[in-house]
């Protein structure tokens, strides 16, 4: 897939491995960031996930890494360069995950 002008390509990674056959080039999903404790468990007294990027497409979803089964999903997102830097910071304090969008 080509991006539109002023997006860039993101690799993110998503905590859920299993979400990886859900997606697919194309598909447009909405990005949630919750909050990790410093024990790295989801802090359940701050747990409420906040949108990072919404209605990006998907460019990607590599097949997952043999070395690594356990490490989430990694999928790839056309996004602007703003938004790559809002999922930079929300995936290096947080657990990643998507919504899917049906349209």
């Amino acid at each position: 897939s080509t991006l539109a002008p002023g997006q860039v390509a993101a690799p993110v990674r998503l905590v859920d491995p299993g979400v990886a056959p859900l997606l697919h080039a194309g598909d447009s999903v909405d990005v949630l960031a919750a909050p990790e404790s410093p024990t790295g468990s989801a802090d359940a007294t701050t747990s409420i996930a906040r949108v990072v990027a919404s209605g990006v497409r998907v460019l990607a979803v590599p097949a997952p890494s043999s070395a690594q089964p356990h490490a989430g999903t990694l999928v790839v997102l056309a996004v602007s360069r703003a938004q790559a830097q809002s999922l930079a910071g929300a995936e290096a304090g947080g657990r990643l995950s998507v919504t899917l969008d049906p349209a």
